[in-house]
């Protein structure tokens, strides 16, 4: 009793509980993950970022260029020579992905418009899976992996499989979505069971997938018949997406599935169970499992999801704009669509339009490489910088001098949030 009596108040009654932010999400340094902090942040962060990294490939484009240097030379006498071959090659780049008003009639003037739709198509769909997976705090690099494996389901139904128009397309679909998700459900699988880190099995995947494609390729149920080169034979008519702005454009019918994809999946994080059972396990897992979620089910089921995604971006390649398998079928699309989840704060519209300016980056590239002899490595480097920026938001800030977020202390509570602050979480949230 005596030892009862003795012992320091916080033994003898339990401490209150601190209250949470607005909106559910934890502050950072209270157990929040780097990956969830990065995944989450600001659309100011990631505005300033891009248009950091724009202004920075603008520097570079202008010092490697020696037109600008030529024109540097009598700045003072005339210089908008100077400042028209400094943003010449982003001029090229919008004339490339958004208007060409040096086209001959209508259908070239919109012709980059529609060929930045077409590529964003799969860059949408991948990063989708990263960004579902970013939700459930997994990080997912393997949607490469993903991409081709639901491109090699879906190939060999669309190729081998002669079904009646509609159906076939359908089942096309559906073997990618099966060909991705089994594929993203062993990773999780793995981690929920062993522990297994994804981001090493997924990158370990990235590379089977691959060599395993280019084997296939060089078998008899995958080559195409006569040809030495390792490409399939093309998918039958009644495989393909169909075309929605004629046979002069590549844009197809996958972009709108990108679109009702989109919106699939915010419903799912926004408005259904499942979708709260992955936010609650990306940002905690234990208090999630005390809630009483079943951790792993949700680990397994949330990859299976995020490859199924990818998967569907290989069924964008190989029954829309390629319409035959091949070794480059994936290119680099898995990577980029990390760095288009991130972009977009790991939220399906955000995802979404973040999409569709690396499409843009990519169709215009070309366009900025053939006009103004820029090397399209610049884009690369853009794209470099913008991750960058993303991952590192105190320097972002410290650039700008935006200054550390600051809250007011009440003297009997936990810190209060700022209402930037309070939005911020309820959007991550």
């Amino acid at each position: 009793m005596a030892d009862v009596q003795n012992a320091p108040d916080s033994a003898q009654a339990p401490q209150p509980v601190p209250t949470p932010p607005p909106g559910g999400a934890a502050r950072p340094g209270a157990g929040e993950s780097v990956l969830r902090r990065i995944a989450t942040g600001t659309p100011m962060v990631s505005l300033l970022s891009m248009v950091l990294a724009i202004v920075i490939g603008g520097i570079l484009m202008a010092v490697t260029n020696p037109k600008v240097a030529t024109a540097a030379g009598y700045f003072f006498a005339r210089p908008s020579d100077t400042i028209t071959e400094v943003f010449r090659p982003y001029a090229a780049l919008v004339q490339g992905s958004i208007f060409n008003w040096q086209g001959a009639d209508l259908a070239a003037q919109l012709y980059p418009l529609a060929e930045t739709l077409t590529v964003s198509t799969p860059l949408i769909l991948a990063g989708l899976g990263v960004a579902l997976a970013f939700r459930a705090g997994l990080f997912n690099i393997g949607a490469q992996g993903q991409l081709i494996f639901g491109a090699l389901f879906g190939a060999y139904v669309g190729f081998a499989w002669h079904l009646p128009f509609g159906l076939h397309l359908l089942v096309v679909i559906l073997a990618g979505v099966v060909g991705g998700g089994i594929w993203g459900g062993i990773v999780g699988f793995l981690k929920a069971r062993t522990g297994a880190h994804e981001v090493i099995v997924t990158i370990m995947f990235n590379y089977i997938a691959s060599f395993l494609l280019l084997f296939l390729l060089t078998t008899p149920a995958f080559q195409r018949k006569g040809s030495t080169n390792p490409i399939s034979p093309f998918l039958d008519a009644s495989a393909l997406f169909p075309e929605l702005l004629g046979p002069q454009f590549r844009l197809h019918a996958g972009f709108i599935l990108a679109i009702l994809v989109t919106w699939g999946v915010w419903w799912i994080l926004s408005r259904s169970t499942v979708g709260f059972e992955f936010r609650a396990v990306g940002a905690n897992p234990n208090a999630a499992r005390t809630a009483g979620i079943n951790v792993g089910r949700s680990t397994v089921l949330v990859m299976a999801l995020a490859g199924a995604l990818s998967g569907l971006a290989g069924i964008a390649q190989v029954s829309g704009t390629e319409k035959y398998l091949s070794g480059g079928v994936a290119a680099s699309i898995g990577f980029d669509a990390i760095t288009v989840a991130l972009l977009g704060r790991s939220t399906p519209w955000g995802t979404f339009f973040a999409g569709l300016l690396f499409g843009a980056f990519r169709a215009g590239g070309v366009s900025m490489q053939a006009v103004t002899q820029t090397p399209i490595d610049i884009v690369l480097v853009i794209q470099s910088l913008i991750v960058l920026f993303i991952a590192a938001p105190p320097l972002v800030r410290a650039i700008f001098g935006l200054g550390p977020r600051r809250r007011k202390r009440s003297r009997s509570g936990p810190p209060t949030p700022t209402p930037a602050e309070a939005a911020e979480s309820g959007a991550a949230s």
